[in-house]
């Protein structure tokens, strides 16, 4: 079947839930005339609210005659599909394809169920299909060449990947499935708000959905399911399904299929909510900011001084002596002529950035900056120690501001007599590059000087979310209990690390699997972020497995040695 006659007839899909409406709107987006069926009048009434001209919908199976290919997608339930599949092909012609979604139960026997178990395939996905994902076509010993032939052509049309997901698609969904639980966990607390925290994930991490955006086009009513079935395994606590999420199930809050979820969704699919707002300091008129001092000369340190200074701000960087001072100005003048060579900044932006730049090594440089930056070593002595001094520097009304995201902020406005000037500001690495700032204000912080670190923030081109000191914040919080659980399953033998890098990346199309993550922050940055986080926050989601502190002791700890996960 080449891929013009694939397209040259209708495509039948069978139930317009979460994975059948996605479908139907690949299909249909593809240019492919879509037949759907949901014996639920709600189901086909909101997929016609979202469905061009060239998708028939309705209640009754015989709208599927005309179609090629049909695919059932509705829940996992063996006896359900089974009935559906059996339906379909007494309803439609003897050549027709069917597709079935399921996720865990056997194939060949739905094939043998419906009766023509040569013309039966399958699709596995570990989230709704969505453009750019990876979907996997399977097959049993009884799939006939010429159905495989016109399912694979089918796909091609898509906007999806055709991959192999591997044995470990089960154990990706796990993982994921218990982030996203966390995640509710956080907004649950009232931490942050819904907004926030997928913006969090989506600019921290470069993933493709927020994860409360994800739960609600999975079905909220689906996640529960997994969760009660993944803790039933497990026995492990943070399994369990939220009390919210049960609460919004409860209610019919079932996600984007629903109309609502932790978002409202307009008739045609997309988010029609009002924004949760933070607070952001309220009507508090924001202070000036012409001067910024950057303590510190490592990597984030340079990467915050030079966003500055091409923001047009005067800026005070100290290093601990002149050599790596002027080895500051060095790397950061590197930086931006490699982003002249990539068009990003003109010879003349350049030229004016590096202008408004002064590196030292004394401290007293930054004393008549309107706010100053902490970015040394993530321990806590040495963090105090530079907030002290500040304390005695800095002029009166200056912002003092730390880059933590696993120490405590309040902790060094306490170690101040200015603790209504201190907030967190933690710049994502590399700072020119990675657009999110999470801002933590502490009990103590001012609501001016909340608003002007969100306003320095716009002017640095920059996104800012909110949270209150707990250490993690949003990012850390929610991602290094998932590497953890990745790496727990490696150290078991349940899966490998290629197998669950490569689920990972193709079923939900982000940017790095676990371990190509935890190679790129460097094994012993993450070991040492789990200790603080399982430490501070009493958390056994993040003792570090003992898998990772054995390569760290090896000296294996990612790309900037060679090796770590990944490597020789």
């Amino acid at each position: 079947m080449t891929a013009q006659h694939a397209s040259s007839g209708p495509v039948g899909v069978v139930g317009l839930g979460s994975v059948g409406q996605a479908l139907v709107e690949l299909l249909s987006g593809a240019g492919i005339d879509v037949l759907g069926v949901d014996c639920d009048p709600g189901a086909v009434a909101r997929a016609r609210g979202r469905a061009p001209g060239s998708v028939l919908l309705g209640n009754d199976f015989s709208v599927l005659s005309a179609a090629e290919v049909v695919i059932e997608a509705v829940p996992e339930h063996y006896e359900r599909k089974a009935m559906v599949l059996r339906t379909i092909a007494e309803t439609c012609s003897p050549g027709t394809v069917l597709i079935s979604t399921t996720a865990s139960l056997s194939l060949a026997s739905l094939a043998v169920a419906s009766g023509r178990p040569e013309h039966v395939v399958g699709l596995a996905f570990l989230a709704p299909p969505a453009a750019g994902t990876g979907v996997e076509l399977v097959t049993t010993a009884m799939s006939g060449a010429e159905s495989v032939a016109r399912a694979k052509d089918l796909l091609g049309l898509l906007p999806t990947a055709q991959k192999d997901l591997g044995a470990a698609r089960g154990h990706a969904w796990d993982l994921v499935l218990a982030y996203l639980n966390r995640s509710v966990a956080l907004y649950e607390v009232g931490y942050a708000t819904r907004e926030d925290i997928d913006t969090a994930m989506r600019l921290g991490c470069g993933l493709p959905t927020g994860p409360l955006a994800l739960l609600d086009r999975i079905g909220l009513d689906v996640a529960q399911q997994a969760l009660i079935e993944l803790h039933a395994r497990t026995g492990i606590a943070t399994h369990a399904p939220t009390g919210l999420l049960n609460r919004m199930v409860e209610g019919g809050l079932l996600g984007r299929k629903a109309g609502q979820g932790f978002y409202t969704y307009s008739p045609a699919g997309e988010i029609d909510s009002e924004p949760e707002r933070s607070d952001r300091g309220g009507a508090a008129r924001a202070r000036e900011i012409t001067r910024i001092g950057v303590i510190g000369s490592g990597t984030m340190a340079r990467g915050i001084a030079q966003v500055s200074t091409q923001a047009g701000l005067e800026t005070v960087l100290v290093a601990r002596d002149e050599h790596k001072a002027e080895a500051a100005v060095r790397a950061i003048d590197e930086s931006l002529v490699r982003a002249v060579r990539r068009g990003r900044v003109t010879p003349d932006q350049r030229r004016a950035a590096l202008s408004s730049l002064v590196a030292t090594a004394s401290r007293n440089e930054v004393a008549d900056c309107d706010l100053v930056i902490e970015a040394t070593a993530e321990e806590i002595e040495v963090k105090t120690e530079v907030f002290a001094a500040l304390d005695k520097i800095c002029k009166k009304g200056a912002i003092l501001a730390t880059t933590t995201s696993s120490l405590s902020v309040t902790a060094c406005a306490e170690a101040t007599t200015r603790r209504a000037d201190v907030i967190g500001m933690h710049f994502f690495n590399p700072a020119p590059a990675m657009k999110l700032v999470e801002v933590s204000r502490t009990e103590f912080t001012a609501d001016d000087v909340l608003t002007t670190v969100h306003a320095l923030a716009s002017r640095l081109r920059k996104t800012t979310v909110d949270c209150s000191d707990r250490a993690g914040f949003i990012v850390n919080y929610l991602l290094f209990p998932y590497l953890n659980d990745a790496i727990r399953l490696v150290e078991s033998g349940a899966a490998t690390v290629p197998g669950l890098d490569a689920a990972i990346e193709s079923g939900f199309g982000y940017p790095m699997g676990p371990f190509t993550l935890l190679d790129t922050i460097g094994l012993d940055i993450s070991e040492a972020i789990q200790w603080r986080l399982h430490e501070i926050n009493y958390d056994p989601d993040v003792k570090p497995a003992t898998l990772l502190t054995r390569l760290v002791e090896l000296g294996r700890l990612g790309r900037k040695t060679g090796a770590g996960f990944w490597g020789p």
